[in-house]
């Protein structure tokens, strides 16, 4: 091992909002947010130290990605394990998430509400063997 994740950094126009849909969607504390307007960098996580953290940096001619077009590449992605993916689905689609094409056994495609795309995967899918 060479080092160790400390932050994922996404870059987004507006990071406040951005990590309000995030705090929302993983139940992680905005641990820095400065009284900056506009905001140029939010992070969550936990306590101070604790790592990995998720940080939102303000990239105001961000390209949003197109999924799954090439020509408008991803960037990254988060995989985000739920228990039950109909139920999460309307929430972070209450969230200002929007549905994006693609979806297999276990997993659904979304884009947060800056354009990058995330699944939501089921923690034990339904059926044979699933919940």
């Amino acid at each position: 091992m060479i080092g160790k994740l400390r932050t994922v950094v996404i870059d987004c126009p507006d990071p406040r909002a951005l990590a309000e849909f995030y705090a929302e969607l993983l139940g992680l504390p905005v641990t820095f947010d400065p009284d900056d307007e506009p905001s140029d960098w939010v992070v969550l996580g936990g306590p101070p130290g604790a790592m990995p953290r998720l940080a939102f940096q303000r990239a105001l001619n961000l390209r949003a990605p197109r999924w799954p077009d090439p020509q408008w590449p991803q960037q990254f992605h988060l995989d985000v394990t739920v228990g039950d993916i109909d139920e999460a689905e309307q929430r972070v689609l209450k969230l200002g998430a929007t549905r994006l094409p693609g979806q297999g056994d276990g997993f659904r495609v979304y884009a947060d509400p800056a354009g990058h795309p995330f699944c939501l995967c089921w923690d034990s899918p339904p059926g044979p063997g699933g919940s």
